[in-house]
């Protein structure tokens, strides 16, 4: 505790001593009392800490959607640093900060629990735990009163801590970056025109920059100044970005239709799911659009080994009058010769098959295979992990269509949670891909606030590489935003069986975010190599200043040495 939380108690002590004990009602006193006497025990208890934690660490989940109170995540995590600031030990905050962290990744997948069960805790748990040194931190730079050098250090050591975390958690075997701080601010423009300098990683930072300065200003008021600075540098970063970083320059729009057939059960629902595509599909002819987009796994058959789903898509394609991207979930054999479940976007014109294809690369750990089956493929048993692994691609395609208007169009596909990475969209834009897409499919979760998170996701791609997106699924939510982020039209909701146009502005030029890279990222680690080298030569200087004591001899045995 710092010295004004003692000073306040000495003033309350005084004023309670004015009072003649007889004066005061024992109704009065005995809830006190009795309040005074619980609260340190359940301060102190480290069950009701642990719950603290927990709780804490959920609290940044409702920043996104479904509650999407994106200005929360400003201060959301500022219970939790107090919580992990107060820890009497290390090791305890250490365990306060993997707490938090198991409190947060449950509560922003906790939509997986249907599926995979007590296996989505150990998850949690395990993932939890990168924010074990995280905690420790927080209390080793805001533990007690920080002084304006530790509040300093804080504001850029406590947040390039956290980017640390959501770089190692991003890895695909480790789930991919779902729930990154930063991706929360999806809707507001200002935010995005950030993520278009830095990625989701500057806004990270920005975004836990302020809750650092929020919580030195709290804890520590002779180090206000530097929690001030640390607000103004967000704020100044935020308008440079918005008045000086470069804006793609605008071409004309595109019109893409989104067929979303909507939820479709039953033993054959794959062939019902075709068909309600193709009816939807049919209402576009003669809306001259320049390519028609279905969702992941709209198609459930190889065609090689149903030709005649080819043959109908063609006439689709002819009837439209433009391009049609469909996504195949089905076994094929691979170009090594050994047959596998792929899940691809395959291209299909007026002629039948393009030929242009891009194989899914980055397949979702658990929901498309097993990592380390071996191991952990106990996980089939307790849920709906995938009973066989799915085979993952090689390499991004960037696609060219031809629009009704016998213009190209050059589109870079993704399927699913592939949209969760920044790096994709970005290869695909320097490869020279117009518009992005993102083929997806979260009917397991239909009712969960899954789909309206990873719709959101599409948004803040489209801001950091200067190009639309179009985040087209089978059951909603689908959703197409401009090259600035913005949304176009309004989404195609978890109810909706529709195909719907949208008028997708273009663009051309580069995002500072495309042309420099994951510089943020690049900036933590500086900061961190720093400060633990700085730490490195605090700890030698006190070592050698420290005088070399002799030990005692003394002429007869001790209790502590009796041979001596």
């Amino acid at each position: 505790m710092d010295g004004s939380g003692g000073n306040g108690r000495s003033r309350s002590s005084n004023t309670t001593q004015a009072w003649p004990v007889s004066a005061v009602p024992a109704s009065w006193t005995a809830p006190a009392a009795s309040w005074q006497g619980i609260a340190p025990r359940l301060a102190a208890s480290p069950w009701w800490r642990g719950v603290a934690a927990v709780s804490a660490g959920a609290l940044p989940a409702l920043a996104f959607p479904a509650p999407s109170l994106w200005w929360l995540a400003y201060v959301a995590l500022v219970p939790w640093m107090l919580l992990a600031r107060s820890a009497p030990t290390p090791r305890r905050a250490a365990l306060d900060g993997w707490l938090g962290g198991l409190g947060f990744m449950l509560s922003v997948h906790h939509w997986l629990l249907p599926s995979l069960h007590v296996f989505t805790v150990v998850i949690a748990a395990l993932l939890g735990a990168l924010w074990a040194p995280w905690g420790r931190l927080v209390r080793r730079l805001l533990g007690g009163t920080p002084t304006r050098g530790q509040a300093a250090a804080a504001l850029v050591a406590v947040p390039s801590a956290w980017l640390m975390v959501e770089l190692v958690r991003s890895w695909q075997g480790l789930g991919g970056p779902w729930g990154l701080i930063g991706s929360s601010q999806w809707q507001v423009q200002p935010a995005l025109r950030v993520a278009s300098v830095g990625g989701v990683w500057l806004v990270s930072l920005l975004v836990v920059t302020v809750n650092t300065a929020i919580t030195v200003l709290l804890v520590a008021r002779s180090a206000r100044t530097p929690a001030v600075a640390g607000l103004l540098v967000t704020a100044t970063v935020t308008t440079v970005s918005w008045a000086w970083a470069p804006r793609p320059e605008p071409d004309g729009p595109v019109r893409v239709a989104v067929v979303q057939p909507g939820p479709i059960g039953g033993a054959d629902s794959g062939e019902k799911r075709f068909d309600r595509e193709e009816e939807l599909t049919r209402g576009l002819a003669g809306r001259g659009v320049d390519l028609v987009v279905w969702g992941e796994s709209s198609v459930g058959f190889d065609f090689s080994q149903r030709p005649d789903l080819a043959r109908r898509i063609a006439a689709l394609s002819r009837e439209v009058g433009a391009d049609i991207l469909v996504n195949v979930d089905a076994r094929r054999v691979s170009p090594g010769g050994a047959p596998g479940i792929f899940k691809s976007s395959v291209l299909v014109g007026p002629d039948g098959l393009t030929g242009q294809r891009y194989d899914k690369m980055r397949l979702v750990p658990f929901g498309e295979y097993i990592p380390a089956r071996a191991l952990l493929g106990w996980a089939t048993s307790v849920g709906k992990a995938a009973g066989e692994d799915r085979v993952s691609g090689t390499r991004q395609v960037v696609m060219d269509t031809r629009s009704a208007r016998d213009s190209d169009l050059r589109i870079g596909p993704l399927v699913c949670f592939e949209s969760a990475f920044p790096d994709m969209t970005r290869r695909l834009t320097r490869d020279g891909a117009q518009v992005l897409l993102a083929q997806s499919s979260t009917s397991t979760f239909q009712h969960s606030w899954a789909p309206e998170q990873h719709a959101s996701l599409a948004a803040v791609r489209a801001a950091e590489t200067g190009r639309p997106m179009v985040h087209a699924t089978l059951t909603g939510v689908s959703a197409v935003y401009g090259p600035d982020g913005s949304r176009v039209g309004p989404w195609l909701g978890t109810s909706a069986s529709a195909a719907r146009v949208y008028e997708v502005p273009t663009a051309h030029g580069t995002t500072l975010y495309v042309r420099f890279g994951d510089w943020p990222v690049h900036a933590a680690v500086t900061v961190l190599a720093l400060l633990g080298a700085s730490e490195a030569v605090r700890q030698f200087r006190r070592r050698t200043a420290a005088p070399h004591v002799r030990p005692a001899r003394t002429a007869h045995a001790s209790p502590a040495r009796p041979w001596h």
